[in-house]
């Protein structure tokens, strides 16, 4: 039976026959590694999700963390999935040599993570989450500290965490009012986290959390705003094995991503006396007040995560609906007069067909999105050029804000539309789409609510360096899009046409918009203009895939035909939303913009 996490033949496809990572290889830093090498690891991936990850993740959705006020229980199959996965050395896949890593391109490593967050998005969270914190010590931790710190995370000894939202605070970070006060060779913190994902748990042998707090200046006042912010290590015991001060206040009870534990902490309360004082003993990591800078190389990379796992949530749950409507018998075609006759499976229904199409359309066009993500981050750090490093780094900083957004809201749909396709049954609890949804609802609010990076997209990528983002981005899609015009397949003509004028529109617009001499009209409605520019991205995407299955696959074949058949849905039923969003915000309507309090 063919794996019901993600279709192997697509990522092969997209990684060596679309983005050519086996072209990574010839590159000094993968030299060791060749396709097969690329493929083996995949393979072990898939089956450690599968066999480990995948079976227990209703069973934590069910069974989730328990907290009785002094421990927090989770169930043993999480702690034996990360044992595993940490054994395979997955938790340092893509590190240097020197720190008993693979040396993988961060498009293969993506592709792992694929398998194992399809496979069960809370126990991977917590791997995921100490790979980002690593990650983030690597760039700018001293070299003690990555000894001290980052070699155990990255032997699944000891796992990580980022703390940065506070109760009062929420996406405020400008806000934050946790203190760090000096006390020798260390800090000690003061405040409340909240929201931290595995911020408490016995999975690992220590807790390394990433701590945003402000140092006082002279007179003991916080400095406003985020140049105040400073980055610290924060670890659950410290050297003596003594608890530092960290409590548990309690854990929140989620909708979905239930298995994952989701925490109120509170540093320097006084429950735990490191050298018998309160204040939780923490390390500045870099240099004072650089602490969101610091911490933005975790959450860049969290958010080209989130993306992923939102479009692996609603690619294993279309790969649930196709099974289920080959198999569900039920109703037969409208000529059909015979009341008799054999009921068909329900995927001889047309509008059932439309639901697979849309689920594929979005679930295959998020993962490529999000694979050609992770394949600028390989060239950005390793291209043997550096202009095609730096215009890696354009492209890459321009799509992050819809590297995590598009997929966070059309694989949502995705799963939406896979509980449709089961009817009543993808109601229950019984049957595995209900859970996707429900864990997939998250995507759009953590690393950034959707309104964020809309914000984030208008009020900056378009318009910082000149607007040299967004040109790079108009050259890419134009290189594109001319060669479609030399197709010989007439459909892909007739989308290349229809991309083009759409980013026109987009560029058309975009002037539009900072051309209206009021900040708050141009970023009225930059969600809008998020979901706008994500579409005809994602339709980019779409045509560089149907190229690649047309230059790679004989013209029968039914895997290129259904990649086909998917771009034409997307071109047909998708691109077309776009332009009354692009004429809203053309006409710089200011309708959400005037409406008051008073008025609701």
């Amino acid at each position: 039976m063919a794996s019901r996490l993600l279709n192997r033949r697509d990522v092969e496809f997209m990684l060596y026959d679309w983005l050519d990572a086996e072209a990574l290889s010839r590159r000094p830093r993968f030299s060791d590694h060749s396709r097969e090498t690329f493929t083996a690891a995949i393979d072990s991936a898939e089956q450690i999700a599968t066999e480990l990850f995948a079976p227990h993740n209703k069973l934590s959705d069910q069974h989730e963390p328990h907290f009785d006020g002094e421990r927090v229980s989770v169930i043993p199959e999480v702690q034996r999935a990360l044992e595993a996965f940490s054994a395979a050395g997955f938790m340092a896949a893509g590190q240097d040599y020197a720190l008993g890593g693979m040396q993988l391109p961060l498009t293969v490593e993506k592709a792992i993570t694929a398998y194992f967050t399809a496979a069960n998005m809370a126990t991977s969270s917590y791997a995921f989450l100490t790979i980002g914190n690593a990650n983030t010590l690597l760039k700018c931790a001293s070299s003690a500290q990555v000894e001290h710190f980052v070699r155990p995370m990255l032997e699944g000894r000891w796992f990580g965490t980022m703390c940065l939202s506070e109760p009062q605070a929420g996406s405020s970070l400008s806000d934050i009012t946790t203190r760090a006060e000096p006390d020798g060779d260390h800090y000690r913190l003061t405040g409340n986290k909240m929201w931290i994902s595995a911020g408490e748990h016995e999975l690992a042998e220590n807790i390394v959390h990433l701590v945003l707090a402000k140092i006082p200046d002279a007179d003991g006042k916080l400095v406003p705003g985020v140049k105040g912010i400073s980055l610290f290590i924060v670890p659950k015991f410290l050297d003596n094995g003594t608890r530092n001060d960290i409590a548990l206040a309690g854990l929140n009870h989620k909708m979905g991503n239930r298995g994952t534990t989701n925490c109120l902490l509170n540093f320097g309360e006084g429950k735990h006396r490191p050298d018998g004082r309160a204040g939780a003993i923490g390390y500045l990591v870099g240099r004072q007040g650089q602490g969101l800078m610091n911490m933005f190389h975790m959450m860049n990379e969290a958010r080209i995560g989130v993306g992923l796992c939102a479009a692996v949530l609603g690619y294993t749950g279309y790969l649930h609906a196709l099974d289920y409507a080959r198999e569900r018998p039920q109703g037969r075609h409208p000529a059909a007069k015979d009341p008799a006759s054999p009921q068909l499976p329900i995927i001889a229904h047309t509008d059932v067909r439309r639901m697979l199409l849309a689920q594929k359309a979005y679930a295959e066009g998020a993962l490529g999105l999000c694979l050609y993500s992770a394949r600028l981050v390989d060239d950005e750090h390793t291209a043997d050029s550096a202009e095609v490093r730096q215009r890696a780094g354009r492209l890459l900083e321009f799509l992050t804000p819809i590297t995590k957004s598009w997929p966070s809201q059309w694989c949502l749909e995705a799963n939406n539309l896979a509980i449709q396709v089961h009817g009543g049954y993808g109601y229950t609890r019984e049957y595995n789409v209900e859970q996707f949804y429900r864990d997939n609802r998250l995507n759009q609010i953590h690393e950034g609510t959707h309104g964020i990076h809309g914000l984030d997209l208008l009020g900056r990528k378009a318009s910082i360096h000149d607007g040299a983002l967004l040109a790079t981005m108009a050259e890419e899609i134009h290189a594109t899009v001319g060669v479609a015009r030399a197709s010989d397949v007439r459909q892909l003509v007739c989308h290349a046409n229809a991309l083009d004028a759409a980013w026109r529109r987009v560029e058309e617009v975009t002037q539009a918009l900072y051309a209206a001499g009021d900040l708050n009209k141009t970023l009225a409605n930059a969600t809008v203009y998020l979901e706008a520019v994500g579409h005809v991205v994602v339709a980019w995407i779409w045509l560089q895939q149907a190229l690649a299955a047309v230059a790679s696959m004989p013209e029968d074949d039914s895997f290129r035909r259904g990649k086909l058949q998917a771009c034409r849905y997307f071109y047909k039923w998708e691109l077309p939303k776009v332009q009354p969003q692009l004429d809203l915000l053309a006409a710089l309507d200011t309708t959400t913009l005037d409406m008051q309090d008073a008025w609701f």
